[in-house]
C-alpha cells in the first residue's frame, strides 16, 4: 500500500511540475503587452510613388449582392514594387545580394531606435543625415544596439501626400526626377555604418534612402551591398521613442523582388 501511494504522490509531483513549467513556458513565450503604432501609409490613388513609377490603381471586380443574396467584395489592385511604404531588398542595388523573398524574416523584426532629425530637415529639404546626427543620439542614449533597426524621423511625412511638399514635385515623367528635394542619409554615413554598427535595416519618412537630389544613389548601394535592408516612405515615426519600440515590417513575398509593399507596426511595451 505504501508503494501505491508513493507511486500516485511521484506521479501527482511530476504532473503539477510538468503544468507548472509549461505555464511558465506559456508566459515566456506570451507576446509583451503594449500600444501598437501603424507606420505605414494607405495604399490608394493618392500614394506617393518615384516619378517614373507607375502609380498604384484598383479595380472593382464585384461589389454587392450576389445571385444567392449574400453581400460579396473584390478588387484587383496594380503597383510598382518601390512606392508607397514599401521595402528595398538589397539586391535593388547591390548585384547577388538579397532579393525579397530570401531575406531572412527576423530581419524585419526587431528594437528600432528613432533618431530624430526633423529640426535639421524640415528647413532643408536637401539636408543629408550624417555620422554626428548618430553621435548626438547616442551622447544621450547610448550606442545601437547591434542588429538594431535604425529609423531617421525627418518629419516630411506630415507632407503625405501633398507631393510637392512631401517630395519637391508633383510632376510625373523623368524629367521630374531632377527637381526631387527631400531628406536622406549621407552617402558617408552609409559608408560609415556597416564599418561601426551592426544593424538590420535603415528606414525613413521620405520617399527613398538617398536625398532627393541624389544621381549616384551611393547610400543604396553601401548599405545594400552589406545586405542592411531599407524602408522607405514609412509614418508615424514621431509616435515612436527614441529607443523601446519594437517594429514589424514584413514585405509582400515577391520570388526574385527588388522591392514590395510593406505594412509596418511597432509596439511600444
Amino acid at each position: 500500500m505504501k508503494k501505491v501511494f508513493l507511486g500516485l504522490f511521484i506521479l501527482s509531483f511530476v504532473s503539477c511540475t510538468m503544468q507548472k513549467e509549461n505555464e511558465e513556458s506559456m508566459q515566456i513565450a506570451q507576446f509583451p503587452q503594449g500600444k501598437w503604432i501603424d507606420l505605414t501609409h494607405n495604399f490608394d490613388e493618392d500614394a506617393i510613388f518615384w516619378p517614373t513609377a507607375e502609380s498604384f490603381t484598383i479595380d472593382t471586380v464585384f461589389v454587392g449582392e450576389t445571385e444567392n443574396g449574400y453581400h460579396y467584395e473584390a478588387f484587383q489592385f496594380c503597383l510598382a514594387e518601390h512606392g508607397g511604404t514599401h521595402l528595398d531588398a538589397p539586391v535593388h542595388f547591390a548585384k547577388g545580394k538579397w532579393p525579397v523573398d530570401q531575406i531572412p524574416v527576423d530581419r524585419s523584426i526587431g528594437e528600432a531606435v528613432v533618431i530624430d532629425v526633423s529640426a535639421k530637415a524640415l528647413p532643408n529639404p536637401d539636408y543629408q543625415i550624417n555620422v554626428d546626427d548618430i553621435m548626438e543620439w547616442e551622447a544621450k542614449y547610448g550606442q545601437i544596439p547591434e542588429g538594431a533597426l535604425v529609423l531617421f524621423r525627418t518629419g516630411y511625412a506630415q507632407y503625405w501626400p501633398d507631393r510637392e511638399k512631401y517630395m519637391g514635385t508633383a510632376e510625373r515623367g523623368p524629367e521630374a526626377v531632377a527637381k526631387l528635394h527631400f531628406p536622406g542619409i549621407h552617402p558617408d554615413l552609409a559608408a560609415w555604418i556597416p564599418k561601426n554598427r551592426s544593424i538590420k535595416a535603415v528606414g525613413l519618412d521620405t520617399p527613398s534612402i538617398d536625398y532627393g537630389q541624389s544621381t549616384l544613389f551611393e547610400s543604396h548601394r553601401y548599405l545594400y551591398e552589406h545586405n542592411i535592408i531599407g524602408f522607405e516612405n514609412l509614418n508615424n515615426l514621431d509616435l515612436l521613442p527614441p529607443k523601446g519600440a519594437f517594429v514589424i515590417a514584413l514585405p509582400m513575398k515577391i520570388k526574385g523582388g527588388s522591392g514590395g509593399p510593406l505594412r509596418a507596426v511597432a509596439l511600444i511595451p
